[in-house]
């Protein structure tokens, strides 16, 4: 890992609340315990976590889920201890990796100015085995767009000029964290916040009403890449330096 980080400010951007429970909320909670401050960007509204029935679900209902998913995730950030928490409210379901969302994602990266970001991977991993759920389109469409909001367009000055106007100077950031990769080359240790990623898992109760097997599962997948490089708990990465 690089020995010239500029600061310990961390972003995590992802599709939907409760992805980077998922994936990365062991490793935010370790680093938030060695001084970094971490920023979580939420691209969607969170609104197609509902019913089954989607002819049940209006507009004022969709409204509702996403005001639910919002809480829950704001508990889930308190509970790790991430600073800040933004929702870039993009319609859930229907991400594109668009100019827009990108200059979103420029705005963030130049406001907050991270030294280390976590994303999403944009493309799939077909071994040991394809998860439909991790490769969601959504997800798949935010790690797209994130990537190419880190470079070039955050650190290139002709990239969305308008974001001058706005104060928001260029910004490169050092270290990038893909979640769900093809292929991993990093490790972090969880087996001091295990529990912590749990509980911000959890509190995502909408989505996770019955919470008894998603613990387990993901004990189960934290312990077996814990055992690949001989520590309890780990969660796994491809990480690059910018």
């Amino acid at each position: 890992m690089s020995d010239t980080i500029k600061n310990k400010i961390g972003m995590v951007i992802v599709a939907h609340p409760d992805d980077a429970e998922f994936g990365c909320a062991g490793s935010v909670a370790n680093w938030v315990l060695e001084g970094w401050e971490f920023y979580y960007v939420i691209c969607s509204d969170g609104s197609g976590g509902g019913s089954d029935d989607a002819r049940q679900v209006g507009e004022v209902e969709r409204r509702k889920i996403s005001e639910i998913r919002k809480k829950e995730q704001r508990e889930a950030c308190r509970l790790i201890g991430v600073k800040e928490v933004f929702f870039l409210d993009y319609p859930d379901g229907r991400i594109e990796p668009s100019l827009d969302l990108r200059r979103d994602i420029v705005r963030m990266l130049r406001h907050f100015r991270p030294s280390r970001v976590v994303i999403q991977s944009p493309e799939r991993a077909w071994t040991p085995f394809y998860s439909v759920a991790r490769h969601h389109p959504d997800h798949l469409a935010t790690g797209e767009a994130a990537i190419r909001a880190i470079y070039p367009a955050s650190q290139n000055p002709w990239d969305f000029p308008e974001l001058l106007d706005e104060g928001l100077e260029p910004h490169k950031v050092q270290e990038i964290f893909f979640m769900g990769a093809p292929t991993q080359n990093f490790m972090v240790d969880i087996t001091g916040t295990i529990e912590l990623k749990l509980a911000a898992l959890k509190a995502h109760a909408s989505q996770l009403p019955d919470f008894a097997p998603i613990e387990e599962r993901i004990r189960s997948w934290a312990t077996s890449t814990g055992k690949k490089y001989d520590v309890s708990y780990a969660e796994e990465f491809h990480r690059t330096e910018n």
